[in-house]
């Protein structure tokens, strides 16, 4: 059985990277900018897409941003935390 000690600060760093990787792609793919996926979750501005994207100052999506893109792609949330 794995324990906490098995997981690393930096995996969890890469996981969220991946998740905004993925946001990414699949917003792009939707053919929506950062300011349109932001507009669509009621965001005043892009900053929170823009920096979860890049995990720019470890800002990421949390499960309530996920759920709101995902029905905004019209995605499966598992879709975030494929690995590319």
């Amino acid at each position: 059985m794995r324990t906490l000690e098995d997981l690393t600060q930096e995996d969890v760093d890469e996981l969220y990277r991946r998740i905004g990787r993925n946001v990414k792609a699949l917003r792009e793919l939707n053919g929506l900018t950062q300011l349109d996926l932001s507009f669509a979750m009621n965001l005043k501005s892009p900053g929170l897409i823009s920096q979860s994207e890049l995990y720019l100052d470890k800002q990421h999506f949390n499960i309530k941003h996920l759920y709101q893109i995902a029905h905004i792609l019209e995605c499966d949330i598992t879709d975030f935390f494929k690995v590319d």
